[in-house]
């Protein structure tokens, strides 16, 4: 007896559709290692909202990006480069404090422009949608790439914090696959090239071995 294959939903669609687009054109870093950290969570991560770029980080926004810039503070990071999103930005520079740095902020590394869809809800994203007044996906794709190969030409280590959809396609990009342990809000990422020319990731954990972000 044979069974229907089980349909896919339209998060998941869209996601095959964004790796396909991602992998097209693959991204060919010169480094061999980086640091990537998505932003603290927001009031509107927790309720799975679409956000604006002014969303604040939340109080636990706040612990989450202190954790993590003291599970960084041990990294030998020389540049920081972060979206201008205040949720990004914020984090970027509670991250650099105790790494003496500045960050760079810029505009590409914004998550993706959802236009109409921006306070609907977001619990089964679609990726592949194309929101009025909104990015469509290979529009969203092909900004990622260029503001992503940019963010690696700065002095090396280079710690980029921005956005879920930004790793998403950075993983994309080199082959990477994600699950939940390096997707949460603020979670420490090392992405690293091996002998063989494959890119990995791992999540970094705190000096008592716990994974940096908290729930």
């Amino acid at each position: 007896m044979t069974h229907p294959a089980p349909q896919l939903t339209q998060h998941a669609k869209g996601l095959a559709q964004l790796i396909e687009l991602a992998a097209a054109v693959p991204l060919a870093p010169a480094v061999d290692h980086f640091y990537f950290l998505r932003h603290g969570q927001t009031p509107r991560n927790a309720l799975r909202i679409f956000q604006s770029y002014d969303e604040p980080l939340s109080d636990l926004g706040l612990q989450q990006a202190a954790l993590a810039a003291a599970v960084l503070a041990n990294e030998p990071i020389r540049s920081i480069v972060c979206s201008d999103a205040r949720r990004a930005f914020d984090t970027a520079h509670t991250v650099a404090a105790p790494l003496k740095l500045t960050p760079v902020a810029r505009e590409v590394l914004r998550e993706r422009h959802f236009g109409c869809l921006v306070g609907t809800s977001s619990v089964d994203i679609d990726w592949a949608c194309a929101p009025e007044g909104g990015e469509t996906l290979a529009q969203f794709v092909d900004r990622k790439r260029a503001a992503l190969d940019a963010a690696l030409q700065e002095p090396a280590p280079v710690l980029i914090v921005a956005h879920g959809g930004t790793l998403y396609v950075l993983a994309a990009l080199l082959n990477v696959p994600v699950d939940a342990a390096v997707l949460g809000n603020a979670q420490p990422l090392r992405f690293d090239r091996a002998a063989d020319g494959r890119w990995g990731v791992r999540a970094l954990r705190a000096a008592d071995g716990s994974i940096a972000a908290v729930a």
